[in-house]
């Protein structure tokens, strides 16, 4: 019997009251930068015609951030706090804070205040206009090397030329969901999520915002292009999730390794016995078999992954959410 699933809610603006607008940030070790992110949220949402929620989403900090965010949450009600039991991650943080948001949209932005808090109302704005889905492009990045953002622009494009959806250059995770298009993000239970490419996948009406992303207010960036692994890890994952073109990829080249390796071996039988050159190939050859495999593997491990059934996050404990 097919499995049956509660009808998906209407994305209808609510009229007789404010509609409630709920914040996740996934933040690990950013005391930094806290106390001028609540500020400039808050600064933001006040103005807007809506309720509001702040979920601030714990990735096991070590630092002073989370007794900074109780002391906030003291003073303001509308702040809230999910402790992770262990460091999960960007991505499985925000889907737990997407699980505990109330509100009518969801907007899903980092916490280190490279995305703006200024360009919410803009998005609040075309989801009241009946988007589903705003997302956001970057038009330019401050405090960027021109290397990493040459990297990144070409990681997209690859992303997306092989991808079964199409996916916005540039866009990344700073953008609003409405409800409805929360539950079906919700209800797809791989690990590894890759949200930039699994928001496009989910469909209905989505439109784009564009801004200039700004340099970091304070602290450090986590994920440089050379001292992190989540660059390449986000890669890896969005290749994986929405392409089958590498395994094909590894069938082309594995088919003409073995067609040319059969040539060169025809030509050292009968014009000569091509010793060095045959070496190189067999080195060649082992090279771009332990590369198959390896790519192979990952489409693997993402399926074992998935069949093991465990959850993508454990949540310790939350805060201000009516315990």
């Amino acid at each position: 019997m097919a499995k049956q699933t509660a009808p998906a809610k209407s994305n209808k603006k609510p009229t007789s009251k404010k509609a409630l607008v709920s914040v996740v940030l996934s933040f690990r070790n950013e005391e930094d930068v806290i106390p001028e992110l609540i500020r400039r949220l808050e600064t933001v949402l006040k103005k807007e015609s809506v309720d509001y929620e702040l979920i601030f989403v714990n990735d096991d900090s070590t630092d002073g951030s989370l007794s900074l965010l109780k002391k906030n949450a003291a003073k303001n009600k509308n702040i809230k706090i999910i402790n992770m039991s262990r460091r999960f991650g960007v991505s499985e943080c925000v889907f737990a804070g997407i699980a505990h948001a109330s509100g009518d949209a969801i907007i899903t932005m980092d916490a280190d205040l490279q995305d703006p808090p200024e360009v919410m109302p803009e998005l609040i704005a075309k989801w009241r206009d009946g988007a589903e889905v705003v997302y956001t492009v970057r038009t330019h990045r401050d405090g960027e090397k021109p290397l990493k953002m040459w990297l990144t622009r070409m990681a997209y494009r690859a992303i997306n030329a092989s991808s079964e959806v199409d996916m916005p250059v540039n866009a990344g995770d700073f953008r609003l969901l409405s409800r409805m298009a929360c539950e079906k993000l919700l209800e797809l239970g791989e690990l590894d999520p890759y949200p930039r490419g699994l928001v496009p996948w989910i469909g209905y009406r989505q439109e784009p915002v564009y801004y200039r992303r700004e340099a970091r207010v304070a602290g450090t960036a986590h994920f440089s292009l050379f001292g992190s692994l989540n660059p390449y890890k986000t890669f890896i994952s969005g290749l994986t999730s929405f392409s089958m073109a590498p395994i094909f990829l590894i069938f082309l080249i594995g088919g003409g390794i073995s067609a040319l390796s059969l040539a060169v071996m025809v030509f050292s039988f009968v014009f000569g016995d091509g010793s060095s050159l045959w070496a190189t190939f067999l080195v060649f050859m082992w090279g771009s078999l332990l590369f198959a495999i390896g790519f192979v593997g990952i489409y693997v491990g993402r399926t074992y992954k998935d069949v093991r059934g465990r959850p993508r996050y454990i949540v310790k404990d939350t805060i201000g959410f009516g315990e």
